[in-house]
């Protein structure tokens, strides 16, 4: 059975089942991106602060972190990928759609906590699969699903940042419903059994499965891959939700330019997952990740530095090459590092420590920002992604080379 198991996983399989699981991360992406530029204008109509703005994103990593864990066990115990991934898409939109049509502060952190739920279902599902079912070009399937996340990423604020001059936020998210839930109908119907061998288990459980978890946790290169990935996520994510803000705030941008911002910095990362991808493939997965960790601190630096001055797009365009270059290729590099039958645990594990890191970023940033300013944003991002490149340095020594 083994054999079989894996003979159909090296078995050739079309690319259109990774274009289809990558345009539904596209939108997995597209809402909280399209959420990341409204949050100026909800803020403004509820007159929230920068700390409140902040506990809002706070809100859905923690529920995020919270339930990655769990969600990824379940992921490794439902044999039927193809519903998880639908299930989670239509979970993800449906909170903004209740956002639409709530004033209330309460329900905007209720709703932003339902999304980091629904969220935590997707990758745990489509990241291993997709590994799997690609054993050979691991990097590059996970590199270009990571290529839909910044298409939804990118495309998000500068159509949102359009449609901002003929609708109202709240008319922008009850719309924003539609294209979530005819994806989710067709990944139903061409992936609803899409679903990979099961792995042979010695143990069954909720016992077997913690103590799996515990032996996951105590592997030395997991702990390093996560605790570094939640550090880079702190970075991403308070960019995220704060360089919008500077944008309007500091530089004066309008809603259309700094839609074109946004889609600089997700348009960069798209072209340089499949390259980081590919190359991991080849050159190993620490030169990658090493390299484009120092590169995004350096131009975090610039950018401190750069200001109101034409230079800043430039440098945005830099961060979102080398920042987004990490995400597939530590994915990558995680799998390999866990215990096979335990993928969709290892990458909800990943996930709630970004999550986690995410939850506590804004946090951070949105206090520093009302105490000394929103350019202090960029100083403190710049310590987070030092942080995560020095603790790849701890790697073992094999997981290295």
């Amino acid at each position: 059975m083994s054999s079989l198991a894996a003979a159909l996983e090296s078995a050739p399989r079309s690319f259109r089942e990774v274009w289809l699981v990558s345009t539904g991360h596209a939108l997995t992406h597209w809402y909280p991106a399209t959420f990341y530029l409204l949050l100026p204008l909800i803020g403004n109509e509820l007159g929230l602060s920068y700390s409140q703005i902040g506990l809002v994103m706070t809100c859905q990593h923690i529920a995020g972190a919270l339930s990655n864990i769990p969600g990824g066990m379940v992921v490794d115990s439902v044999k039927r990928k193809g519903f998880l991934l639908a299930l989670s898409l239509f979970w993800i939109g449906f909170p903004y759609l209740l956002m639409g049509l709530s004033s209330q502060y309460w329900m905007l952190l209720a709703c932003s906590a339902l999304v980091g739920i629904g969220n935590n279902l997707w990758h745990p599902a489509a990241i291993p699969t997709l590994a799997r079912r690609f054993p050979d070009r691991k990097g590059l399937v996970i590199s270009v699903h990571g290529m839909g996340g910044n298409v939804g990423d990118a495309l998000a604020p500068l159509a949102i940042g359009a449609l901002l001059g003929f609708f109202t936020w709240r008319e922008i998210i009850m719309l924003n419903l539609a294209p979530g839930v005819v994806i989710a109908c067709l990944i139903v119907a061409y992936l609803g059994t899409w679903s990979v061998a099961a792995e042979p288990a010695p143990k069954t459980g909720a016992r077997s499965h913690v103590a799996d978890l515990v032996a996951l946790l105590k592997d030395r290169a997991v702990a390093v891959l996560v605790v570094s990935g939640a550090f880079r996520s702190m970075t991403q994510g308070t960019l995220l939700v704060f360089l919008p803000l500077y944008l309007a705030r500091e530089l004066g941008y309008s809603p259309f330019a700094m839609g074109v911002c946004l889609f600089v910095l997700q348009a960069a990362g798209f072209a340089a997952s499949p390259i980081a991808g590919h190359l991991s493939d080849r050159m190993g997965r620490s030169r990658i990740v090493v390299s484009s960790m120092v590169m995004t601190a350096a131009v975090l630096v610039f950018m401190g530095f750069a200001g109101g001055s034409q230079a800043f797009v430039f440098f945005i365009a830099l961060l979102g090459f080398f920042l987004y270059a990490l995400r597939p290729v530590m994915q990558a590099w995680l799998i390999e590092s866990a215990p096979r039958h335990m993928g969709g645990t290892s990458i909800g594990v990943l996930f709630g420590a970004q999550a986690l890191g995410n939850a506590i970023a804004p946090a951070i940033a949105g206090a520093l920002a009302d105490r000394y300013g929103l350019g202090a944003m960029f100083w403190f991002v710049t310590a987070t992604i030092v942080i995560a490149n020095l603790l790849v340095l701890l790697m073992p020594k094999g997981a290295r080379s």
